[in-house]
């Protein structure tokens, strides 16, 4: 079935080169701000953690998740190397 539609390549291609320097800084600086910040911490630095953590802060008000008190300080990513890729 031929399409009734035609697609002008370089639009196209200028068009995703735009999105992608838009995405490129949001990705840098996603980047920056999760090298030391606690992965399960959301943007209201409560903890969304499905287990406990010492640095989970409960609040008496029912329906409400942990307030996180991590430092923003430490750097997380160690914790996610894998084992795996150092023995291939």
């Amino acid at each position: 079935m031929k399409s009734r539609y035609t697609i002008d390549k370089d639009k196209a291609v200028k068009s995703l080169d735009k999105l992608f320097e838009i995405f490129k800084d949001i990705s840098a600086n996603a980047d920056e701000v999760f090298k030391n910040r606690c992965p399960y911490k959301n943007a209201k630095s409560r903890c969304t953690a499905k287990f406990e953590c010492k640095n989970q802060h409960n609040i008496k008000k029912f329906g409400e998740s942990p307030v996180c008190t991590g430092s923003d300080r430490l750097d997380y990513r160690p914790a996610w190397i894998s084992n795996k890729r150092l023995t291939s």
